[in-house]
């Protein structure tokens, strides 16, 4: 008889992170009148970087953490969280492009070591709300202008994730859901809305 991988039916552990909707290494940059606030937490970090440009037209629920113990704490568990999700098993290889597809809960890759999102990508939790969704890429996730992330059949975005090796990148008008582990860097064009969290580690 197999031994079963539990861990791949849990959610990543946020640690710390939970509390924040934006959490960097270097810089956070806004252009534009922002908003950030919710469920899936309102504050702000930045380690061991120093500069927040625009951020009197960011209009936040939390607490700005910049190159503090908080924002450190933080920093130390996306590391740990990034490498949890970097490690999960086992493993679905399937296309480039998410946009069109209904997927399950899962663990995913692709060949490339790249996720597109062009149109809607459906997410089917098939009734369970304890279903964990995990996608990985090698380099980047970037997503269409106007494309959308769906959430049906009580899936979740606390329980959804992504870890992206590079860059992330979400496009003007589009909707995201989940919460981005980035290794470098994540860029969210104008009028993009995202329901769960954007936490870059170097960038």
């Amino acid at each position: 008889m197999g031994t079963i991988n539990k861990k791949r039916f849990m959610p990543v552990n946020l640690g710390t992170t939970s509390s924040f909707a934006v959490l960097a290494g270097s810089t956070i940059t806004n252009t534009g009148t922002t908003t950030i606030g919710g469920s899936a937490g309102g504050d702000i970090g930045l380690y061991p970087g120093t500069a927040f440009t625009g951020q009197a037209s960011t209009s936040m629920a939390g607490v700005v953490y910049i190159a503090d113990t908080v924002a450190r704490i933080a920093k130390d568990d996306l590391v740990i969280a990034y490498d949890d999700a970097a490690g999960r098993t086992p493993v679905t290889r399937i296309g480039t492009e998410l946009g069109g597809q209904t997927l399950t809960p899962g663990t995913y890759d692709s060949a490339d070591g790249t996720f597109g999102i062009t149109g809607t990508l459906t997410l089917d939790a098939q009734g369970d709300p304890e279903g964990v969704f995990v996608f990985k890429t090698d380099s980047t996730l970037i997503t269409a202008s106007g494309s959308n992330v769906v959430l049906i059949n009580e899936a979740r975005f606390c329980r959804t994730f992504w870890k992206v090796g590079s860059s992330a990148t979400l496009g003007t008008n589009s909707h995201f859901v989940g919460h981005i582990f980035a290794l470098t860097s994540i860029t969210a064009n104008n009028g993009a809305t995202v329901q769960g969290q954007l936490l870059a580690r170097d960038g």
